[in-house]
Protein backbone atom coordinates (compact mmCIF):
# COMPACT_ATOMS: atom_id res chain seq x y z
CA UNK A 1 0.00 0.00 0.00
CA UNK A 2 1.50 3.20 -0.93
CA UNK A 3 1.76 6.07 1.57
CA UNK A 4 1.24 9.22 -0.53
CA UNK A 5 0.52 12.11 1.03
CA UNK A 6 -2.79 13.55 2.13
CA UNK A 7 -3.29 17.32 2.55
CA UNK A 8 -5.15 18.78 5.46
CA UNK A 9 -7.01 21.98 4.20
CA UNK A 10 -10.06 22.28 6.38
CA UNK A 11 -9.95 25.63 7.30
CA UNK A 12 -8.39 27.03 4.19
CA UNK A 13 -10.46 30.17 3.24
CA UNK A 14 -9.83 28.98 -0.53
CA UNK A 15 -11.25 26.28 0.45
CA UNK A 16 -10.24 22.11 0.36
CA UNK A 17 -8.02 21.22 -1.94
CA UNK A 18 -8.52 19.18 -5.22
CA UNK A 19 -5.95 16.55 -5.56
CA UNK A 20 -5.49 13.19 -7.96
CA UNK A 21 -6.90 9.72 -7.84
CA UNK A 22 -3.95 8.10 -8.09
CA UNK A 23 -2.70 4.71 -6.74
CA UNK A 24 -1.84 6.42 -3.53
CA UNK A 25 -5.86 7.64 -2.82
CA UNK A 26 -7.67 10.82 -3.66
CA UNK A 27 -5.90 14.00 -1.95
CA UNK A 28 -8.87 16.17 -2.98
CA UNK A 29 -11.50 13.60 -0.84
CA UNK A 30 -9.42 12.55 2.08
CA UNK A 31 -8.59 16.09 2.79
CA UNK A 32 -11.58 18.13 2.08
CA UNK A 33 -14.82 15.44 2.02
CA UNK A 34 -12.66 13.05 4.22
CA UNK A 35 -13.94 14.95 6.96
CA UNK A 36 -17.86 14.50 5.46
CA UNK A 37 -17.74 18.06 4.77
CA UNK A 38 -19.13 19.94 1.66
CA UNK A 39 -17.04 21.37 -0.77
CA UNK A 40 -15.70 24.76 0.07
CA UNK A 41 -14.88 23.95 4.11
CA UNK A 42 -12.04 26.11 5.50
CA UNK A 43 -9.07 24.89 5.92
CA UNK A 44 -7.14 24.48 9.43
CA UNK A 45 -3.59 23.94 8.07
CA UNK A 46 -1.79 22.56 5.23
CA UNK A 47 0.55 19.85 5.89
CA UNK A 48 1.37 16.68 4.27
CA UNK A 49 0.13 13.42 6.12
CA UNK A 50 0.91 9.42 4.65
CA UNK A 51 -2.54 7.58 3.84
CA UNK A 52 -1.11 4.59 5.80
CA UNK A 53 -0.68 6.70 9.19
CA UNK A 54 -4.96 7.07 8.98
CA UNK A 55 -5.23 3.69 8.31
CA UNK A 56 -2.97 2.65 11.15
CA UNK A 57 -5.35 4.92 13.58
CA UNK A 58 -8.37 3.44 11.86
CA UNK A 59 -7.15 0.27 12.72
CA UNK A 60 -5.72 0.74 16.15
CA UNK A 61 -9.35 1.94 17.07
CA UNK A 62 -11.43 -0.44 15.79
CA UNK A 63 -9.36 -3.13 17.86
CA UNK A 64 -9.85 -1.09 21.08
CA UNK A 65 -13.43 -1.04 20.32
CA UNK A 66 -14.02 -4.87 19.31
CA UNK A 67 -11.35 -6.15 21.66
CA UNK A 68 -13.48 -4.52 24.27
CA UNK A 69 -17.04 -6.64 23.39
CA UNK A 70 -15.25 -9.61 24.67
CA UNK A 71 -12.36 -8.84 26.76
CA UNK A 72 -14.43 -8.34 29.86
CA UNK A 73 -16.14 -11.94 30.01
CA UNK A 74 -13.47 -13.52 31.42
CA UNK A 75 -12.95 -11.46 34.20
CA UNK A 76 -16.49 -11.59 35.56
CA UNK A 77 -15.98 -14.17 38.09
CA UNK A 78 -13.14 -11.89 39.85
CA UNK A 79 -15.37 -8.54 39.01
CA UNK A 80 -17.98 -10.66 41.06
CA UNK A 81 -16.01 -11.24 44.28
CA UNK A 82 -14.13 -8.33 44.32
CA UNK A 83 -16.82 -5.92 44.26
CA UNK A 84 -19.36 -8.32 45.83
CA UNK A 85 -21.95 -8.38 42.21
CA UNK A 86 -25.28 -9.39 42.42
CA UNK A 87 -26.67 -11.96 39.67
CA UNK A 88 -28.08 -9.20 37.51
CA UNK A 89 -24.91 -6.34 38.24
CA UNK A 90 -22.81 -9.15 36.63
CA UNK A 91 -25.14 -9.02 33.83
CA UNK A 92 -25.65 -5.67 33.63
CA UNK A 93 -21.82 -5.22 33.37
CA UNK A 94 -21.97 -6.47 30.00
CA UNK A 95 -25.48 -5.18 28.97
CA UNK A 96 -24.74 -1.91 29.87
CA UNK A 97 -22.01 -1.79 27.23
CA UNK A 98 -24.27 -3.45 24.61
CA UNK A 99 -27.32 -1.26 25.05
CA UNK A 100 -25.27 1.70 25.14
CA UNK A 101 -23.49 0.84 21.97
CA UNK A 102 -26.53 -0.84 19.74
CA UNK A 103 -28.61 2.09 20.59
CA UNK A 104 -26.02 4.74 19.68
CA UNK A 105 -24.48 3.38 16.55
CA UNK A 106 -26.16 5.13 14.11
CA UNK A 107 -26.26 8.69 15.90
CA UNK A 108 -23.00 7.84 16.52
CA UNK A 109 -22.03 7.21 12.63
CA UNK A 110 -23.72 10.29 11.58
CA UNK A 111 -22.26 12.59 14.08
CA UNK A 112 -19.11 12.34 11.99
CA UNK A 113 -20.89 13.31 8.73
CA UNK A 114 -22.34 16.28 10.47
CA UNK A 115 -19.37 17.90 13.18
CA UNK A 116 -16.61 16.53 11.37
CA UNK A 117 -14.98 13.40 11.48
CA UNK A 118 -11.83 14.51 13.32
CA UNK A 119 -13.67 16.34 16.44
CA UNK A 120 -16.56 12.95 16.41
CA UNK A 121 -13.14 10.74 16.58
CA UNK A 122 -11.31 11.95 19.16
CA UNK A 123 -14.51 12.72 21.63
CA UNK A 124 -15.18 9.02 21.05
CA UNK A 125 -11.19 7.63 21.85
CA UNK A 126 -11.64 10.46 25.12
CA UNK A 127 -14.87 9.28 26.55
CA UNK A 128 -13.79 5.28 25.93
CA UNK A 129 -10.43 5.95 27.63
CA UNK A 130 -11.80 7.91 30.52
CA UNK A 131 -14.58 5.48 30.66
CA UNK A 132 -12.04 2.63 31.10
CA UNK A 133 -10.02 4.57 33.77
CA UNK A 134 -12.95 5.48 35.74
CA UNK A 135 -14.39 1.98 35.18
CA UNK A 136 -11.01 -0.19 36.58
CA UNK A 137 -11.35 2.11 39.37
CA UNK A 138 -14.83 1.05 40.36
CA UNK A 139 -16.10 0.19 44.02
CA UNK A 140 -19.51 -0.35 43.70
CA UNK A 141 -22.00 -2.02 41.49
CA UNK A 142 -23.21 0.98 40.34
CA UNK A 143 -20.18 2.17 39.19
CA UNK A 144 -18.59 0.16 37.41
CA UNK A 145 -21.93 -0.46 35.06
CA UNK A 146 -22.35 3.63 34.88
CA UNK A 147 -18.52 3.06 33.35
CA UNK A 148 -19.55 0.40 31.21
CA UNK A 149 -22.18 2.63 30.12
CA UNK A 150 -19.89 4.77 28.94
CA UNK A 151 -17.88 3.29 27.57
CA UNK A 152 -20.72 1.69 25.55
CA UNK A 153 -21.16 5.57 24.28
CA UNK A 154 -17.50 6.02 23.55
CA UNK A 155 -17.88 2.24 21.67
CA UNK A 156 -20.71 3.92 19.54
CA UNK A 157 -18.94 7.35 18.52
CA UNK A 158 -15.52 6.28 17.42
CA UNK A 159 -16.33 2.44 15.97
CA UNK A 160 -18.74 4.30 12.79
CA UNK A 161 -15.63 6.80 12.36
CA UNK A 162 -13.20 4.12 12.09
CA UNK A 163 -14.99 3.07 8.75
CA UNK A 164 -15.52 6.45 7.68
CA UNK A 165 -12.49 7.31 7.65
CA UNK A 166 -11.46 5.06 5.30
CA UNK A 167 -14.03 4.88 3.02
CA UNK A 168 -13.31 8.53 2.19
CA UNK A 169 -9.50 9.09 2.68
CA UNK A 170 -8.86 6.01 0.67
CA UNK A 171 -11.32 6.85 -2.74
CA UNK A 172 -9.32 4.72 -5.57
CA UNK A 173 -10.70 1.16 -5.01
CA UNK A 174 -7.60 -1.04 -5.13
CA UNK A 175 -6.59 0.96 -2.29
CA UNK A 176 -9.61 1.25 -0.45
CA UNK A 177 -9.91 -2.31 -0.82
CA UNK A 178 -6.57 -3.07 0.84
CA UNK A 179 -7.05 -0.80 3.54
CA UNK A 180 -10.53 -2.63 4.14
CA UNK A 181 -8.55 -5.68 4.47
CA UNK A 182 -5.95 -4.57 7.15
CA UNK A 183 -9.22 -2.62 9.11
CA UNK A 184 -10.70 -5.73 8.80
CA UNK A 185 -8.67 -8.31 9.91
CA UNK A 186 -7.20 -6.10 12.52
CA UNK A 187 -10.64 -5.73 13.52
CA UNK A 188 -11.25 -9.39 13.81
CA UNK A 189 -8.28 -10.24 15.33
CA UNK A 190 -9.53 -7.82 18.28
CA UNK A 191 -12.90 -9.77 18.89
CA UNK A 192 -11.19 -12.97 18.74
CA UNK A 193 -7.97 -12.33 21.08
CA UNK A 194 -10.75 -10.71 23.79
CA UNK A 195 -10.82 -13.78 25.65
CA UNK A 196 -7.18 -14.57 25.90
CA UNK A 197 -5.88 -10.90 26.52
CA UNK A 198 -8.86 -10.99 29.05
CA UNK A 199 -7.45 -13.85 31.01
CA UNK A 200 -3.92 -13.08 30.58
CA UNK A 201 -4.01 -9.78 31.88
CA UNK A 202 -6.78 -11.02 35.07
CA UNK A 203 -4.48 -14.27 36.11
CA UNK A 204 -1.53 -12.05 35.96
CA UNK A 205 -2.53 -8.78 37.49
CA UNK A 206 -6.33 -8.14 38.09
CA UNK A 207 -10.08 -7.50 36.52
CA UNK A 208 -9.17 -3.90 37.01
CA UNK A 209 -6.73 -4.33 33.85
CA UNK A 210 -8.94 -5.43 31.32
CA UNK A 211 -10.23 -1.48 31.82
CA UNK A 212 -6.81 0.28 32.33
CA UNK A 213 -5.33 -1.12 29.06
CA UNK A 214 -7.40 0.80 26.94
CA UNK A 215 -6.56 4.18 28.81
CA UNK A 216 -2.40 4.09 27.39
CA UNK A 217 -3.75 2.91 23.90
CA UNK A 218 -6.14 5.39 24.30
CA UNK A 219 -3.46 8.16 24.73
CA UNK A 220 -1.78 6.95 22.10
CA UNK A 221 -4.61 6.73 19.99
CA UNK A 222 -5.42 10.21 20.63
CA UNK A 223 -1.89 11.85 19.70
CA UNK A 224 -1.71 10.31 16.59
CA UNK A 225 -5.21 10.96 15.29
CA UNK A 226 -4.50 14.40 16.49
CA UNK A 227 -1.34 14.34 13.87
CA UNK A 228 -2.79 12.40 11.29
CA UNK A 229 -6.54 12.99 10.94
CA UNK A 230 -7.89 15.94 9.00
CA UNK A 231 -10.40 18.66 10.00
CA UNK A 232 -13.39 20.31 8.51
CA UNK A 233 -15.73 23.14 9.42
CA UNK A 234 -18.94 21.40 10.74
CA UNK A 235 -22.57 21.00 8.83
CA UNK A 236 -24.08 21.64 12.02
CA UNK A 237 -23.03 24.81 13.75
CA UNK A 238 -26.43 25.08 15.95
CA UNK A 239 -29.07 23.11 17.70
CA UNK A 240 -31.56 24.06 15.40
CA UNK A 241 -29.61 22.76 12.56
CA UNK A 242 -29.74 19.51 13.86
CA UNK A 243 -33.04 17.14 13.52
CA UNK A 244 -33.59 16.56 17.31
CA UNK A 245 -36.60 14.62 16.62
CA UNK A 246 -34.88 12.12 14.50
CA UNK A 247 -32.13 11.53 16.85
CA UNK A 248 -33.95 10.88 19.68
CA UNK A 249 -36.44 8.61 18.38
CA UNK A 250 -34.10 6.34 16.44
CA UNK A 251 -31.88 6.40 19.50
CA UNK A 252 -34.27 5.87 22.83
CA UNK A 253 -36.12 3.45 19.51
CA UNK A 254 -32.98 1.19 19.42
CA UNK A 255 -32.17 1.44 22.93
CA UNK A 256 -35.78 0.12 23.97
CA UNK A 257 -35.77 -2.78 21.77
CA UNK A 258 -32.46 -4.00 23.00
CA UNK A 259 -33.06 -3.22 26.38
CA UNK A 260 -36.51 -5.97 26.13
CA UNK A 261 -34.08 -8.30 23.53
CA UNK A 262 -30.66 -8.38 26.33
CA UNK A 263 -34.10 -8.79 29.56
CA UNK A 264 -35.26 -12.01 27.57
CA UNK A 265 -31.53 -13.73 28.78
CA UNK A 266 -33.51 -13.75 32.10
CA UNK A 267 -37.05 -13.45 31.95
CA UNK A 268 -39.85 -15.06 29.46
CA UNK A 269 -40.27 -13.56 26.23
CA UNK A 270 -44.16 -12.77 26.88
CA UNK A 271 -43.16 -11.03 30.26
CA UNK A 272 -44.02 -7.86 30.11
CA UNK A 273 -40.03 -6.44 30.83
CA UNK A 274 -39.66 -7.89 27.63
CA UNK A 275 -42.65 -7.03 25.17
CA UNK A 276 -43.44 -3.17 26.64
CA UNK A 277 -39.47 -2.48 25.85
CA UNK A 278 -39.35 -3.66 22.54
CA UNK A 279 -42.99 -2.79 21.14
CA UNK A 280 -42.00 0.71 22.27
CA UNK A 281 -39.41 0.74 20.83
CA UNK A 282 -40.23 -0.53 17.48
CA UNK A 283 -42.96 1.96 17.41
CA UNK A 284 -40.23 5.06 18.14
CA UNK A 285 -38.82 3.83 15.23
CA UNK A 286 -41.89 3.63 13.00
CA UNK A 287 -42.69 7.22 14.32
CA UNK A 288 -38.75 8.10 13.46
CA UNK A 289 -39.09 7.09 9.26
CA UNK A 290 -42.47 9.40 9.19
CA UNK A 291 -40.42 12.36 11.21
CA UNK A 292 -37.56 11.52 8.43
CA UNK A 293 -40.17 11.92 5.70
CA UNK A 294 -40.97 15.61 6.96
CA UNK A 295 -37.22 16.44 7.91
CA UNK A 296 -35.75 19.50 6.25
CA UNK A 297 -32.37 18.32 7.22
CA UNK A 298 -33.13 14.34 7.86
CA UNK A 299 -30.81 12.87 10.07
CA UNK A 300 -31.06 10.11 7.57
CA UNK A 301 -31.94 11.05 4.31
CA UNK A 302 -34.62 8.07 3.58
CA UNK A 303 -33.01 7.75 0.05
CA UNK A 304 -29.72 6.14 0.71
CA UNK A 305 -31.57 2.94 1.23
CA UNK A 306 -32.14 3.08 -2.59
CA UNK A 307 -29.05 1.92 -2.54
CA UNK A 308 -29.54 -1.41 -3.67
CA UNK A 309 -25.86 -2.49 -2.35
CA UNK A 310 -26.24 -0.82 0.68
CA UNK A 311 -29.73 -2.25 1.44
CA UNK A 312 -28.64 -5.43 0.63
CA UNK A 313 -25.38 -5.46 2.82
CA UNK A 314 -27.38 -4.26 5.80
CA UNK A 315 -29.68 -7.31 5.58
CA UNK A 316 -26.36 -10.04 5.44
CA UNK A 317 -25.07 -7.86 8.11
CA UNK A 318 -28.41 -8.39 10.65
CA UNK A 319 -28.62 -12.46 9.95
CA UNK A 320 -24.72 -13.25 9.95
CA UNK A 321 -24.37 -11.10 13.36
CA UNK A 322 -27.32 -13.28 14.45
CA UNK A 323 -26.09 -16.12 14.30
CA UNK A 324 -22.34 -15.45 14.43
CA UNK A 325 -22.67 -13.34 17.82
CA UNK A 326 -24.06 -16.75 18.96
CA UNK A 327 -20.45 -18.66 17.76
CA UNK A 328 -18.05 -16.83 20.23
CA UNK A 329 -20.54 -16.99 22.90
CA UNK A 330 -21.55 -20.58 23.09
CA UNK A 331 -18.15 -21.95 22.21
CA UNK A 332 -16.86 -20.02 25.28
CA UNK A 333 -19.19 -21.51 27.26
CA UNK A 334 -18.86 -25.02 25.71
CA UNK A 335 -14.70 -24.98 26.14
CA UNK A 336 -14.84 -24.04 30.21
CA UNK A 337 -18.29 -25.81 30.99
CA UNK A 338 -18.29 -28.93 28.52
CA UNK A 339 -14.76 -29.68 28.32
CA UNK A 340 -13.22 -28.56 31.11
CA UNK A 341 -10.71 -25.22 29.96
CA UNK A 342 -10.21 -22.08 32.31
CA UNK A 343 -10.41 -18.68 30.86
CA UNK A 344 -7.23 -18.77 29.45
CA UNK A 345 -6.94 -22.09 28.42
CA UNK A 346 -10.07 -21.13 26.61
CA UNK A 347 -8.56 -17.83 24.94
CA UNK A 348 -6.25 -20.01 23.36
CA UNK A 349 -8.52 -22.63 22.04
CA UNK A 350 -9.94 -19.49 20.29
CA UNK A 351 -6.27 -18.48 18.41
CA UNK A 352 -6.61 -20.82 15.39
CA UNK A 353 -10.01 -19.39 14.87
CA UNK A 354 -8.25 -16.08 14.96
CA UNK A 355 -5.49 -16.79 12.00
CA UNK A 356 -8.51 -18.10 9.67
CA UNK A 357 -10.01 -14.48 10.33
CA UNK A 358 -7.58 -12.70 9.24
CA UNK A 359 -6.81 -14.75 6.54
CA UNK A 360 -10.04 -14.65 5.08
CA UNK A 361 -10.32 -11.42 5.72
CA UNK A 362 -7.20 -10.25 3.75
CA UNK A 363 -8.04 -12.99 1.23
CA UNK A 364 -11.51 -11.73 0.47
CA UNK A 365 -9.98 -8.17 -0.60
CA UNK A 366 -7.83 -9.86 -3.36
CA UNK A 367 -10.45 -11.51 -4.13
CA UNK A 368 -12.99 -8.65 -4.54
CA UNK A 369 -10.98 -7.09 -7.40
CA UNK A 370 -11.58 -9.81 -9.50
CA UNK A 371 -15.48 -10.66 -8.32
CA UNK A 372 -16.56 -7.32 -6.20
CA UNK A 373 -17.93 -8.35 -2.62
CA UNK A 374 -21.52 -10.40 -4.20
CA UNK A 375 -19.85 -13.61 -4.37
CA UNK A 376 -17.69 -13.20 -1.48
CA UNK A 377 -21.41 -11.75 0.51
CA UNK A 378 -22.51 -15.60 -0.73
CA UNK A 379 -19.47 -17.75 0.37
CA UNK A 380 -18.70 -16.35 2.86
CA UNK A 381 -21.72 -17.19 4.90
CA UNK A 382 -22.17 -20.37 3.41
CA UNK A 383 -18.52 -21.50 5.39
CA UNK A 384 -18.94 -20.11 8.23
CA UNK A 385 -22.69 -21.57 7.99
CA UNK A 386 -20.86 -25.07 7.17
CA UNK A 387 -18.56 -24.61 10.56
CA UNK A 388 -21.57 -23.64 12.90
CA UNK A 389 -23.62 -26.72 11.46
CA UNK A 390 -20.31 -29.25 12.12
CA UNK A 391 -19.85 -27.66 15.57
CA UNK A 392 -23.35 -28.78 16.25
CA UNK A 393 -22.35 -32.30 16.45
CA UNK A 394 -19.53 -31.99 18.63
CA UNK A 395 -19.86 -35.07 21.81
CA UNK A 396 -18.40 -34.33 25.17
CA UNK A 397 -17.10 -37.27 24.99
CA UNK A 398 -14.60 -36.23 22.50
CA UNK A 399 -11.43 -33.42 22.78
CA UNK A 400 -10.66 -29.84 21.17
CA UNK A 401 -8.56 -31.79 18.27
CA UNK A 402 -11.23 -34.28 17.92
CA UNK A 403 -14.31 -32.04 18.15
CA UNK A 404 -13.59 -28.14 17.80
CA UNK A 405 -10.81 -27.47 16.38
CA UNK A 406 -11.26 -27.90 12.62
CA UNK A 407 -14.90 -26.26 12.82
CA UNK A 408 -13.97 -23.38 14.68
CA UNK A 409 -11.63 -22.53 12.34
CA UNK A 410 -13.84 -22.92 9.67
CA UNK A 411 -16.26 -20.78 11.11
CA UNK A 412 -13.39 -18.23 11.39
CA UNK A 413 -12.75 -17.89 7.81
CA UNK A 414 -16.27 -17.35 6.97
CA UNK A 415 -16.13 -14.57 9.21
CA UNK A 416 -13.46 -13.16 7.87
CA UNK A 417 -14.47 -13.76 4.21
CA UNK A 418 -17.56 -11.91 5.16
CA UNK A 419 -16.86 -8.67 6.83
CA UNK A 420 -14.75 -6.53 5.05
CA UNK A 421 -16.95 -7.23 2.06
CA UNK A 422 -19.96 -5.79 4.33
CA UNK A 423 -18.12 -2.74 4.57
CA UNK A 424 -17.20 -2.56 1.29
CA UNK A 425 -20.69 -2.80 -0.13
CA UNK A 426 -22.77 -0.56 2.34
CA UNK A 427 -20.04 2.10 1.71
CA UNK A 428 -19.51 1.41 -2.41
CA UNK A 429 -20.90 4.80 -4.17
CA UNK A 430 -21.67 6.80 -1.21
CA UNK A 431 -21.53 10.20 -0.96
CA UNK A 432 -18.39 11.44 1.52
CA UNK A 433 -21.09 13.48 3.30
CA UNK A 434 -22.90 10.23 4.28
CA UNK A 435 -20.07 7.84 4.59
CA UNK A 436 -20.26 8.14 8.41
CA UNK A 437 -24.19 6.91 7.85
CA UNK A 438 -23.58 4.19 6.02
CA UNK A 439 -21.10 2.88 8.33
CA UNK A 440 -23.16 3.65 11.46
CA UNK A 441 -26.00 1.72 9.28
CA UNK A 442 -24.16 -1.09 8.98
CA UNK A 443 -22.39 -1.20 12.43
CA UNK A 444 -26.13 -0.74 14.09
CA UNK A 445 -27.53 -3.90 11.60
CA UNK A 446 -24.64 -6.16 13.17
CA UNK A 447 -25.12 -4.99 16.50
CA UNK A 448 -28.97 -5.36 16.79
CA UNK A 449 -28.43 -8.82 14.85
CA UNK A 450 -26.46 -10.28 17.50
CA UNK A 451 -28.52 -8.74 20.52
CA UNK A 452 -31.06 -10.41 18.76
CA UNK A 453 -29.82 -13.57 17.83
CA UNK A 454 -27.84 -14.05 21.34
CA UNK A 455 -31.44 -12.99 22.89
CA UNK A 456 -32.88 -16.38 20.78
CA UNK A 457 -30.36 -19.04 20.28
CA UNK A 458 -29.65 -18.66 24.34
CA UNK A 459 -33.03 -19.43 24.89
CA UNK A 460 -33.29 -22.08 21.99
CA UNK A 461 -29.95 -23.60 23.86
CA UNK A 462 -32.00 -22.87 27.55
CA UNK A 463 -34.96 -24.89 26.75
CA UNK A 464 -33.15 -27.95 24.85
CA UNK A 465 -30.80 -28.48 28.11
CA UNK A 466 -34.00 -28.37 30.11
CA UNK A 467 -35.39 -30.69 28.15
CA UNK A 468 -32.33 -32.80 28.35
CA UNK A 469 -32.11 -32.79 32.21
CA UNK A 470 -36.03 -33.64 32.82
CA UNK A 471 -36.53 -30.47 35.09
CA UNK A 472 -37.67 -27.78 33.13
CA UNK A 473 -34.79 -25.63 34.68
CA UNK A 474 -31.52 -25.21 32.49
CA UNK A 475 -29.59 -23.98 35.54
CA UNK A 476 -30.22 -27.45 37.46
CA UNK A 477 -27.44 -28.60 34.78
CA UNK A 478 -24.80 -27.09 36.77
CA UNK A 479 -25.32 -29.65 39.96
CA UNK A 480 -26.58 -32.27 37.68
CA UNK A 481 -22.58 -34.07 37.56
CA UNK A 482 -21.90 -35.90 34.44
CA UNK A 483 -25.95 -35.67 33.85
CA UNK A 484 -25.26 -32.03 33.71
CA UNK A 485 -22.65 -31.86 31.18
CA UNK A 486 -23.96 -33.79 28.50
CA UNK A 487 -27.45 -31.65 28.91
CA UNK A 488 -25.17 -28.46 28.54
CA UNK A 489 -23.47 -29.86 25.75
CA UNK A 490 -26.77 -30.66 23.71
CA UNK A 491 -27.82 -27.09 24.66
CA UNK A 492 -25.21 -25.91 22.73
CA UNK A 493 -25.39 -27.79 19.98
CA UNK A 494 -28.62 -26.61 19.69
CA UNK A 495 -28.18 -23.29 19.63
CA UNK A 496 -25.40 -23.34 17.06
CA UNK A 497 -27.37 -25.69 14.85
CA UNK A 498 -30.32 -22.84 14.65
CA UNK A 499 -27.16 -20.13 14.39
CA UNK A 500 -25.98 -22.17 11.15
CA UNK A 501 -29.48 -22.07 9.65
CA UNK A 502 -30.08 -18.29 10.62
CA UNK A 503 -26.35 -17.55 8.67
CA UNK A 504 -27.19 -19.83 5.52
CA UNK A 505 -30.38 -17.56 4.99
CA UNK A 506 -27.51 -14.19 5.24
CA UNK A 507 -26.45 -16.01 2.03
CA UNK A 508 -29.50 -15.84 0.06
CA UNK A 509 -29.44 -12.15 1.18
CA UNK A 510 -26.10 -11.90 -0.59
CA UNK A 511 -27.50 -12.65 -4.05
CA UNK A 512 -29.73 -9.89 -3.67
CA UNK A 513 -26.00 -7.37 -3.67
CA UNK A 514 -25.58 -6.08 -7.22
CA UNK A 515 -22.76 -7.56 -9.14
CA UNK A 516 -20.10 -5.27 -9.53
CA UNK A 517 -20.89 -3.62 -13.21
CA UNK A 518 -24.40 -3.41 -12.30
CA UNK A 519 -23.70 -1.45 -8.86
CA UNK A 520 -21.76 0.64 -11.07
CA UNK A 521 -24.38 1.35 -13.72
CA UNK A 522 -27.01 1.92 -10.59
CA UNK A 523 -24.86 4.59 -8.78
CA UNK A 524 -24.01 6.21 -12.23
CA UNK A 525 -27.71 6.70 -12.66
CA UNK A 526 -28.95 7.25 -9.72
CA UNK A 527 -25.64 10.32 -9.58
CA UNK A 528 -27.06 11.72 -12.77
CA UNK A 529 -30.35 11.78 -11.21
CA UNK A 530 -29.54 13.78 -8.55
CA UNK A 531 -27.42 16.31 -10.92
CA UNK A 532 -30.58 16.68 -12.73
CA UNK A 533 -32.47 17.62 -10.08
CA UNK A 534 -30.32 19.74 -8.54
CA UNK A 535 -29.98 21.62 -12.08
CA UNK A 536 -33.87 21.95 -12.09
CA UNK A 537 -33.85 23.63 -8.62
CA UNK A 538 -30.95 25.90 -10.17
CA UNK A 539 -32.95 27.04 -13.26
Amino acid sequence: MTAAPRTSDADDPAGPARGSDGPGGSVSDGAGRAEGAPTGGAARQRRAVPHWMVLVVAATAQFMVILDVSIVNVALPSMRTDLDLSTAGLQWVVNAYALAFAGLLLLGGRAGDLFGRKRVFLLGVGLFSLASLVGGFAQTEAWLVAARAAQGVGGAVLAPATLSLLTTTYTEPGERARALGVWGAVGGAGGAMGGLVGGVLTEALSWRWVLFVNVPLGVLLAAGAAWALVGSTPVVRRLRDLDVPGSLTVTLGLTSVVYGVVSAETRSWTSAVVLVPIVVGLALLALFVVVERHAPRPLVPLAIFRRRALSAANGVALTVGMGMFSFWFFMSLQLQRVYGFDALGAGLAFLPASLTLIAGSMASTRIARRTGPRPLLVVGPLVSASGLLWLSTSSPSGTYLSELLLPTMLSGLGIGLTMVQLAAAATAGVPGEQAGLASGLINTSRQMGGAIGLAVLSTVAAARTAAVLGTGDADAAASAGAAGVEALAAGYDRGLLVGAAIVACGALVGLLVPAERRARADDAQRDGAGDEAREAVAD
